[in-house]
């Protein structure tokens, strides 16, 4: 049976025009275009690739049957079931992660821009979600709120956060934006590129009303950044998730996370990432943020740091300083703590994964605060965690286990 013959059989009128029936692929390491068409209620259909090469257009057909991302149901605002019964999780110890959650497109080589990649590998990304794949990973206990689109990518990325012991009954399905997709690249010049496809994109339509407030209420730590104040509904929603964590005792962890093409102009991002600044018990920001937020200010000046950026409500800024280490500030105390040298191979998620080796020590111990010498402790391991991260590629898929974290701080500190 040909293609044209199916679809008329099927009534294509009706099911082609169906969002859901079917879905558009690009074959990234292929560079060519492929398509896919599925009957929902036979759970089959044709898919096949498309070559251009002259003038003439030949398909290639094959049946296959639906695939399905693990046993996660579709409903927009319903739970997902979590695998939570890992020994080593502890919810007394719960680190809460709110936002975005996408899949990153990264080049297969490293030193090009993305005008010259050849071709794109795709991995789970997103710096809240990030975040608690790396808490998990460490042996900590993590759980992620936030939106992704109900398509075959959003099932994808829950089914990830449950193969890594990560409590996604938190996250919720938009059935009219797609799961937002990013292109990040390290180009030889040492500057990362990005290019977002969000217009709009899924986790921009989180709703207050679709907040699990009991899981909020578990939070000992309550983690987000600054990327879901761009546009209502999801500002609200945060805030409100913010104020609810704030009342059951938890404390606030922010990485403002600056990406300044997703704002509509440097000033939004400005006004909208210092307008939560002051609720925060913990900052973690990098230099160039820094630098941005003071309006030129000197990163490296600690009273440029303290003066206006230190409020009187929080426990510990941080400071990240890439490879170099890290600063901390705290009302009582101040100081530095050295980075790993490592080969780098791709940075996305190194700053995620420090904050969440930092969070993973901090949910166990929050005497870290007031404990200088354990705190130091505890940001060397998290230095550890962004050093490994950056030898990998793509965000999750780097991120590193307790054990190899270990292990580098063993070799590091008996070099």
């Amino acid at each position: 049976m040909n293609l044209s013959t199916y679809l008329l059989k099927k009534n294509p009128i009706q099911d082609w025009r169906r969002p859901r029936s079917y879905s558009i692929r690009f074959c990234f390491l292929l560079r060519l275009p492929s398509f896919k068409y599925r009957d929902k209620k036979t759970s089959t259909g044709f898919s096949g690739h498309c070559f251009a090469p002259s003038n003439s257009i030949s398909v290639i057909l094959r049946k296959e049957k639906r695939k399905m991302a693990g046993n996660l149901t579709t409903g927009g605002g319903k739970d997902l079931p979590g695998d939570m019964n890992r020994k080593s999780a502890n919810t007394d110890s719960l680190v809460v992660c709110f936002g975005e959650f996408l899949i990153d497109f990264v080049p297969t080589v490293g030193g090009v821009s993305l005008a010259e990649a050849p071709a794109f590998q795709k991995a789970p990304g997103g710096a809240p979600a990030n975040v608690a794949v790396c808490v998990s990973r460490l042996g900590g206990s993590s759980a992620f709120i936030g939106k992704v689109g109900d398509d075959e990518f959003g099932h994808m990325l829950a089914n990830i956060l449950k193969e890594n012991y990560v409590d996604n009954t938190g996250m919720r399905f938009d059935q009219s934006a797609r799961t937002a997709l990013a292109f990040v690249t390290l180009r030889a010049d040492g500057e990362r590129e990005f290019l977002f496809f969000r217009h709009p994109s899924a986790d921009m339509h989180l709703h207050e009303s679709e907040l699990d407030i009991n899981l909020i209420n578990k939070a000992k730590i309550f983690h987000y950044g600054s990327i879901s104040l761009i546009e209502e509904p999801c500002k609200s929603a945060q805030l409100a998730a913010m104020n609810i964590a704030k009342k059951s005792g938890s404390i606030l962890s922010y990485d403002p996370n600056l990406r300044l093409p997703l704002w509509p102009s440097a000033e939004a991002a400005r006004e909208g990432i210092m307008s939560i600044w002051e609720q925060a018990d913990l900052i973690k920001v990098s230099e160039d943020e820094i630098t941005f937020l003071t309006e030129g200010g000197d990163p490296c000046d600690d009273n440029v740091v303290m003066n206006k950026l230190f409020h009187p409500n929080l426990k510990l800024l941080i400071v990240t300083e890439g490879s170099a280490g890290c600063r901390y500030y705290t009302k009582a105390f101040k100081g530095r703590v050295p980075g790993i040298k490592v080969k780098a191979v791709d940075t996305t998620g190194a700053g995620d994964a420090f904050v969440g080796g930092l969070l993973s020590s901090l949910a166990s111990d929050l005497n870290l605060f007031q404990d200088e010498k354990g705190l130091r402790e505890a940001l060397a391991f998290a230095n550890a965690c962004g050093a490994l991260t950056v030898t990998g590629r793509g965000a999750i898929p780097a991120l590193p286990t307790k054990q190899a974290v270990v292990d580098a701080l063993t070799k590091y500190n008996a070099s």
